[in-house]
C-alpha cells in the first residue's frame, strides 16, 4: 500500500471519530510518553518494591530477610496484574458551562477532555472503564472509548443541575474518578463522597475551575447571575470583596483537600488557562501509583 493511500485511510478513520475523542487522544498521547503503565500494589506475582512496615499491619507481611539488613522492618509489595475497572464521572451541570474569556474552553469541555483522556490512558494499559450512570457494562479498548465519547457529547447539550454524582452500588475496593467544579455545599459533597467511601471505594477528585473563579478579576459595579437557579447578587464595588472572596475560596479548597485525604482519596485542582496534560498526568499517576497530592 502506498504512503498516499495510508494517509488517506488514516484521515478517513479520524474523520469518523467524535471530535471530543480526537482532542482527548491528542492530550493522552503527550502524557503517555512520560508514563509506563499501571504500577499498583495488589495480589500479583511480580515484585515491585520494598516499603517500610506500618504499625497495625499484619506482621506476616514483613520481609524478614530484607529487614535483617537494617534496623527497620520492610514489607515486600507486588504489582497488581489483574485488569481493574475504573469508574468515571464528569460534571455536565449548568455551572460547568462557564468561561469568562471566549479564548478559553468552558469548564465542561475541559472536564470532558480530561475524562476521555484519562479513559484513553487506562485502556492503553489494559484497564476496564465504566461511566457512572451508564447501564452498559464496563469495557476496554477503542469500543469503550467511542461509547464514552458519544455519551459525554450528548450530556453536554442536556440541561442539568445535578452537580454531584448520584449514588450507585459499586463493587467494593474499586476506583472512582470524579471531575467537576465541586462548588456545591460542602456538606452535600461530604455525604456524596462518604457514600462511596463506606464501601471502601478509593476515589480521585479533580476540581476544574475557570481562572476568573479563582481570582475574581472584575472591577467596579458587577451583578453575578447564578447558573443553577441560585439567583443573583450585586456588588457596587467588587474590588472591595476580592480578598475576602479569595480567602473563602482557599478555605473551601483546604476543606475539600482535608475531606478527601481523610477518606484516603486524592485531590487535584486545575484551571482552564493551564494545559490539560499536566492535570491528566497528575491524575493518572494517582491511580496507577497509588499516590496522593
Amino acid at each position: 500500500m502506498s504512503s498516499q493511500n495510508t494517509i488517506h485511510l488514516a484521515e478517513e478513520a479520524a474523520s469518523n471519530l467524535p471530535p471530543l475523542l480526537v482532542e482527548a487522544d491528542r492530550v493522552a498521547a503527550t502524557v503517555a510518553q512520560g508514563v509506563h503503565g499501571r504500577r499498583k500494589t495488589g495480589q500479583g506475582d511480580s515484585f515491585w518494591q520494598f516499603r517500610p512496615y506500618h504499625v497495625g499491619e499484619s506482621t506476616r507481611r514483613i520481609d524478614w530477610r530484607q529487614s535483617a539488613k537494617t534496623q527497620h522492618h520492610f514489607v515486600r509489595e507486588y504489582e497488581w496484574e489483574i485488569a481493574q475497572t475504573v469508574w468515571l464521572w464528569c460534571d455536565t451541570s449548568a455551572s460547568m458551562h462557564y468561561s469568562e474569556n471566549r479564548t478559553r474552553p468552558q469548564k465542561v469541555h475541559r472536564a470532558q477532555i480530561l475524562t476521555l483522556g484519562l479513559a484513553s490512558l487506562l485502556v492503553r494499559g489494559g484497564e476496564q472503564i465504566a461511566l457512572l450512570g451508564d447501564p452498559n457494562p464496563a469495557g476496554g479498548g477503542r469500543a469503550a472509548l467511542h461509547r464514552l465519547a458519544s455519551i459525554l457529547d450528548k450530556k453536554r447539550d442536556e440541561e442539568s443541575y445535578l452537580s454531584l454524582p448520584a449514588h450507585e452500588h459499586l463493587p467494593r475496593h474499586t476506583e472512582l474518578v470524579l471531575i467537576g467544579d465541586f462548588l456545591s455545599p460542602l456538606d452535600e459533597i461530604e455525604e456524596a463522597l462518604k457514600r462511596y467511601s463506606r464501601r471502601h471505594v478509593r476515589g480521585h477528585i479533580l476540581q476544574v475551575l475557570d481562572p476568573a473563579e479563582e481570582t475574581l478579576p472584575f472591577d467596579g459595579r458587577v451583578q453575578f447571575e447564578g447558573l443553577e437557579n441560585e439567583g443573583s447578587i450585586y456588588f457596587g464595588n467588587v474590588q472591595a470583596v476580592r480578598e475576602d472572596y479569595r480567602a473563602r475560596l482557599n478555605a473551601r479548597r483546604n476543606a475539600l483537600n482535608q475531606l478527601t485525604h481523610s477518606l484516603g482519596w486524592s485531590f487535584h485542582r486545575h484551571t482552564t488557562d493551564h494545559p490539560a496534560g499536566s492535570a491528566l498526568l497528575a491524575l493518572f499517576q494517582s491511580i496507577t501509583q497509588g499516590g496522593m497530592r
